[in-house]
């Protein structure tokens, strides 16, 4: 019987091994959901690599095994083995091949990169005017009408020249929203400047170009949402950037990503990502809460109604009708 060629081996052997790849490769399930428009661009980056890291175990592990099966010891032979001092061609080719390797990952990184704004982070200032607020419909009212409240000034906060900035499809375009995140041993805090909002966890909505600006107050953290995608550097002393838009509502861990302490470990929050109306009735009710004079943004002043006005909502929790209530009340005034 003719023998195979060992080249038509080869061949098969590379048909099978860069099927295996690309199927492993863009049908795993190690990453967790994307929730960001820069999720798609790290994960096709990932599955690249994976990708050949399956097929260089495959075509590295699967030469070992054939070896090992064809070049063993056979039982009796006690004779050396071939002497070979070298392989010019087989040399070059595995020098080559990963240099392709490496240069073409390096370019697609460089783009990946360029593409989630690693090379523009900001560098102009951002103020109060520059973010926009989605609308939405107010759940409190002032008890004057002649009071009036004047909103905050914001000083404006010059963005930072390092991280994650605009992409090349908003540059020059201010973000939607600006927070101003602080990390410390051993939490984080946000800043809304816009509202004067402070929150220990970060409230975005769905679909907004958002910027934060990091800065530490102790040592050096890292701040990392996995289903975002990204990961950027609190340093002391040296605000940096980061800039993303997310898809997807929900709420999805942050994590420091840098050893900051003995409790670094606990060092973890969330974001959650609402959509527009919900994080606009969160803005809202946060400003309501966190106001100093609470006396002049609610909606009602239980002091002003009278006492079948306030007993009015109870009624039903009471089993008596709105007309018996009034009627005990009337008749409770007449005693007194």
């Amino acid at each position: 019987m003719q023998q195979v060629p060992v080249s038509l081996w080869t061949l098969v052997a590379g048909i099978v091994v860069t099927a295996i790849s690309i199927w492993i490769g863009q049908n795993h399930t190690l990453m967790p959901v994307q929730a960001s428009l820069q999720a798609p661009l790290v994960d096709g980056f990932f599955n690249v690599m994976f990708t050949i890291a399956i097929a260089l175990f495959l075509v590295v592990e699967g030469t070992i095994v054939l070896f090992l099966i064809q070049f063993r010891r056979r039982r009796g032979d006690d004779t050396d083995g071939v002497r070979v001092e070298g392989n010019v061609p087989l040399e070059i080719f595995w020098t080559a091949i990963p240099t392709v390797i490496v240069l073409g990952l390096g370019i697609y990184s460089v783009d990946v990169f360029n593409q989630m704004g690693g090379f523009e982070p900001a560098g102009h200032p951002h103020s109060a005017a520059h973010v926009a607020h989605i609308p939405g419909s107010a759940i409190a009212a002032t008890l004057s009408d002649t009071e009036t409240t004047t909103a905050p000034t914001i000083a404006p906060t010059i963005a930072p020249t390092i991280g994650i900035g605009a992409s090349p499809q908003t540059i020059n375009k201010p973000a939607d929203l600006v927070v101003d995140v602080k990390g410390i041993q051993y939490a984080w805090i946000f800043n809304y400047p816009d509202s004067g909002i402070t929150s220990g966890e970060l409230h975005i909505p769905v679909g907004a170009d958002v910027q934060l600006n990091l800065s530490a107050q102790d040592v050096i953290h890292s701040f990392w949402v996995p289903n975002f995608r990204l990961k950027q550097d609190a340093l002391p002393g040296i605000p940096t950037e980061l800039r993303f838009v997310a898809t997807k509502p929900g709420t999805y861990p942050v994590v420091c990503a840098e050893l900051c302490g003995g409790y670094h470990g606990s060092m973890r929050t969330q974001v959650i990502v609402h959509t527009p109306e919900e994080y606009d009735n969160w803005r809202t009710e946060n400003q309501i809460a966190q106001q100093q004079n609470l006396n002049q943004v609610v909606a009602i002043n239980p002091a002003d109604l009278s006492t079948s006005e306030f007993l009015a909502p109870h009624t039903h929790d009471m089993g008596i009708s709105a007309a018996t209530l009034e009627s005990l009340v009337i008749g409770q005034e007449r005693r007194d």
